[in-house]
C-alpha cells in the first residue's frame, strides 16, 4: 500500500460499492483500495476486484475482520442496507474504525460536503443523507444563506432502471431522511421529500426540483448563492447542473399563498431544477443518483483522512 494512501474497504458489492471502488482507483490521491466486501460471492463487484487484485471476502464484515488487511484499513464505505449497516456500524466502532454510510440508516450525522463535511470529521459514523439529499439540501442550504427558509420542497426523479433492491427496499427511509437532511443540514424549518422511478425508455438522467418558500428577500442574490453551490458541488460531480435559470415568486399582503394547515405565507418561493448525470466510472451516466453519492461519500472520505494526517 502507497505509504501516502489510506486504506479504504467498502462492504457491499453492487452497484454503488463497485462504483465507489473504481472511483477510489481511478480518482484518489487520498484512499487506495484495501478490500472489498460482499455475500455474494458470484457477484460481478467481487469479480471485478479479484481481477483487479484487491482482497475480496463474500463473509460480509466479520469476513474482513479476519483477514490480515484489517489492521491497515483507516476507514470503512458502508453500501449495503439501513438494517445491515446498523450491524456494521457496531463492529466498526468496537474496532475504532471510521465508517462512512451510504444507507438511509442515519445512526451518525447527516454529511452533505458542499455544506458541513469540516464539522463531523471526527465522527465514528457518518451518514451520507441519501441520493436526494445530496443534491438537493445544497440548494435549500443557498436559499437559506440569503433568505430564511421556511419550508422546502424536493421532487427527486430518478430511472427505475438505476433503483435497485436496496433502494426499493428503503424508500421510506429514503423520503424520511432526506426530509430532515433538508431541515438538519439544509437549514429548512420543514422538509418534504418525494421520490419518483421513471419507468422512461431510454432511461433519463436524475432530475431534481427543488421548492423553497422563504422570507423576502432579492431574487439575484438567490440566484447567485445557488449558482456558487452548484459550482462547488461540480468539483467532485461534474454531471450537476442547473436545466434553468432558478425561478422566482413573490408573495405579500395583497397576494398571499395559503397553505392548508399552514395559514398565509408572505416571501419569497424559489423554483430550481437540476439535473445530475452521472460520470460513467461503474454505473451508465443516466444513474446520477447512485453516482452522486459515490462522489461525495469519496470526497468525504478523502477529507477526514486528510484531517487525521494535518493531525499528526
Amino acid at each position: 500500500m502507497a505509504a501516502s494512501r489510506a486504506g479504504a474497504a467498502i462492504v457491499g458489492s453492487g452497484n454503488i460499492g463497485t462504483d465507489l471502488m473504481i472511483k477510489i482507483i481511478e480518482t484518489s490521491d487520498v484512499l487506495e483500495m484495501a478490500a472489498l466486501v460482499g455475500i455474494d460471492p458470484e457477484s460481478d463487484g467481487l469479480a471485478r476486484a479479484r481481477k483487479l487484485g484487491i482482497p475480496t471476502t463474500h463473509d460480509g464484515l466479520e469476513g474482513l475482520v479476519k483477514m490480515p488487511e484489517w489492521s491497515d484499513i483507516a476507514l470503512v464505505f458502508d453500501a449495503t442496507s439501513a438494517g445491515a449497516h446498523r450491524h456494521n456500524a457496531a463492529i466498526c466502532e468496537e474496532h475504532g474504525k471510521v465508517i462512512i454510510d451510504l444507507t438511509p440508516a442515519a445512526t451518525g450525522p447527516y454529511v452533505v460536503p458542499v455544506v458541513n463535511v469540516d464539522e463531523h470529521l471526527d465522527a465514528p459514523d457518518i451518514n451520507m443523507v441519501s441520493c436526494g439529499g445530496q443534491a438537493t439540501v445544497p440548494i435549500v442550504h443557498a436559499v437559506n444563506a440569503v433568505s430564511r427558509v421556511r419550508y422546502a420542497e424536493i421532487v427527486a426523479s430518478i430511472s427505475s432502471r438505476s433503483a435497485g433492491p436496496g433502494t426499493r427496499a428503503n424508500i421510506d427511509e429514503f423520503t424520511e431522511t432526506t426530509s430532515r437532511g433538508l431541515e438538519v443540514v439544509g437549514g429548512a424549518e420543514q422538509g418534504k421529500a418525494i421520490i419518483i422511478l421513471n419507468p422512461a425508455e431510454p432511461p433519463l438522467v436524475m432530475r431534481d426540483t427543488i421548492y423553497t418558500l422563504s422570507d423576502d428577500a432579492e431574487p439575484d442574490d438567490i440566484a447567485k448563492s445557488v449558482a456558487a453551490i452548484v459550482e462547488e458541488v461540480q468539483s467532485y460531480v461534474p454531471g450537476y447542473r442547473l436545466k434553468q435559470e432558478v425561478q422566482f415568486e413573490r408573495f405579500g399582503s395583497n397576494n398571499p399563498l395559503h397553505i392548508p394547515g399552514r395559514g398565509d405565507f408572505q416571501g419569497i418561493k424559489s423554483s430550481v431544477f437540476l439535473e445530475v448525470e452521472g460520470a460513467g466510472h461503474y454505473l451508465p451516466t443516466y444513474a446520477g443518483n447512485l453516482d452522486i453519492m459515490t462522489s461525495s461519500a469519496l470526497r468525504t472520505g478523502e477529507r477526514v483522512i486528510e484531517r487525521r494526517l494535518a493531525a499528526v
